[in-house]
């Protein structure tokens, strides 16, 4: 590998590096307790935690509907670096804004824009991945990035919690310090990605439509192929039902674990951010094995394992009684989250044409914001049936990896990457 590729290599995976402090500060550790406690706490917490959870769901509402055509236009116009571009400066801005406002209406809308800009430039950067991964090395590459994204979510994380820790021992109060931090995430997220846009470099494999017109109808007309085309497709198909299944039950516990933790165990403020250290470390290590594994024995099987390791892990945390059996849990589920979101995105780019990568990428992320609209209602609504059984609800998740490990048995890797590398019309 020439040093240039290396680098560009490096470049690919810094942006899950800079993006990762967005979900780990904004979404999981410190903004949401914010916003429900704060932004919108004279509402009372059920009606605040209701906002927060209306603005994440119309985020990935939007997602859902524009994923798939923002990627068909990607490829049509060779612009998925120009596309990541506006989506990284957007995320970043409304990011910074938030700890600029403190009124519910605009702290919604700055939430589902930023979310919206971050999972769109998630499915952007993803599509980089099989361009620029040698042959067999794809599991590897798409492992390197996530273990580096779990560690950049850590080392924000601690800035952040570090710069609270001196606000708050100098007086200042959480109106003050916790918009510091988005400022931190923001500074982090624009200046990791960087060498992003510095070294990797846009594919063009044809000239592509000119224009606003060409562009729209261009990507209209690649949208609707693809779903025609998507029955030629059988085991990428069986792949994406995989995916939504799993996701359902990774988002829910992406989203729950603090509160399951708080709620069952008794967590405070500072084990819940241990726990989420856990899981990023568990996390980086786990994407690394499961990349070295997916490439030498192939990605059905490493997937396959991560997906029974996920529901051995929660087996394990349902039956927990003490606070040392919950951790020894929590590691096996963030082995588990590292494994499954490392193999499957790598997966993805073996199972896709060439050429349409930024298209099929879009889907992947229409069917992951599904996912994650639906994995933590279905877990509200088992929790509110069951009067309130957290553990229960836990449990039920486990559900969701056995049936995307169901339907994992369907996809014949081979066949489906043959079936990819077809001459089709774009």
């Amino acid at each position: 590998m020439s040093p240039h590729h290396r680098r560009e290599i490096w470049g690919w995976a810094m942006y899950d590096f800079a993006n990762s402090g967005y979900t780990t500060v904004v979404l999981t550790a410190v903004y949401n307790a914010y916003f429900v406690g704060v932004v919108a706490g004279d509402l009372g917490t059920g009606r605040a935690t209701l906002l927060w959870t209306l603005a994440l769901g119309l985020s990935n509402a939007l997602v859902i509907l524009s994923a798939p055509l923002i990627g068909a236009i990607a490829d049509a116009r060779h612009a998925k670096k120009r596309f990541l571009a506006v989506t990284t400066a957007v995320c970043v801005l409304a990011t910074a804004l938030l700890g600029l406002t403190d009124r519910i209406g605009w702290a919604m809308a700055l939430i589902v824009l930023s979310n919206l800009a971050f999972a769109t430039g998630e499915n952007l950067i993803s599509a980089f991945l099989p361009e620029i991964a040698p042959e067999g090395e794809m599991g590897r590459i798409s492992a390197f990035g996530w273990s580096l994204g779990y560690l950049g979510g850590i080392t924000v994380l601690g800035l952040c919690l570090a710069a609270i820790q001196t606000a708050t021992r100098v007086g200042m109060s959480a109106s003050h310090v916790v918009p510091l931090a988005m400022v931190i995430v923001a500074l982090c997220y624009g200046s990791a990605a960087l060498p992003t846009f510095l070294w990797v470099s846009e594919r063009r494999l044809d000239p592509g439509p000119s224009g606003r017109a060409g562009l729209m109808v261009a990507g209209f007309g690649r949208l609707k192929r693809t779903w025609r085309e998507l029955r030629g497709f059988q085991d990428l198909r069986w792949f994406l039902g995989a995916a939504f299944a799993y996701a359902c039950g990774s988002f829910t516990v992406i989203v729950l674990a603090a509160v399951y933790a708080r709620e069952v165990f008794g967590f405070g403020t500072t084990e819940t951010m241990a726990l989420i250290g856990l899981l990023n470390l568990a996390g980086a290590g786990g994407a690394f094995g499961f990349g070295q594994l997916q490439d030498r024995r192939g990605s059905v099987p490493a997937l396959g394992l991560s997906l029974l390791l996920w529901g051995v892990s929660l087996g394990m945390a349902y039956g927990a009684q003490t606070r040392s059996a919950f951790w020894g849990a929590a590691l096996g589920v963030g082995v588990a989250l590292g494994g499954s979101q490392s193999v499957g995105r790598a997966l993805l780019g073996l199972l896709s044409p060439p050429g349409r990568l930024a298209e099929f990428y879009g889907f992947w992320g229409m069917t992951l914001r599904l996912a994650a609209l639906v994995g933590p209602v279905s877990y509200g609504v088992i929790a509110e049936l069951t009067g309130g059984n957290l553990r229960l609800g836990l449990l039920s998740t486990a559900a969701y990896f056995l049936g995307g490990f169901w339907l994992l048995t369907h996809v014949d890797e081979k066949r489906g990457r043959e079936q990819a590398k077809q001459p089709r019309q774009c």
